[in-house]
């Protein structure tokens, strides 16, 4: 069985970081997971549809994009894998 490479999810929080009930109003992320080598693999993440959260939807991708956003995230995920 081949592993999964790719794993995509729904974000239904609002611009003001609340649920968000709409289904249309969301945006999606996906994570792709890239063999490169035998003991190396890069992910990438890819967070779209941003403005289908309607008014403020640049707020998201702002506070997304910073420090406090996906790259906290991601480089977490890589000193977790990095230490087993």
């Amino acid at each position: 069985m081949q592993s999964p490479h790719r794993l995509l999810m729904t974000w239904l929080i609002s611009p003001q970081w609340q649920l968000e009930s709409d289904p249309e109003r969301a945006s999606e992320w996906e994570v792709r997971f890239i063999p490169e080598a035998p003991e190396r693999t890069r992910v990438e993440l890819e967070h779209r549809r941003l403005d289908r959260h309607g008014e403020g939807w640049e707020r998201v991708r702002d506070g997304l994009a910073g420090g406090e956003g996906w790259p906290l995230y991601l480089r977490r995920y890589g000193d977790l894998f990095a230490q087993a």
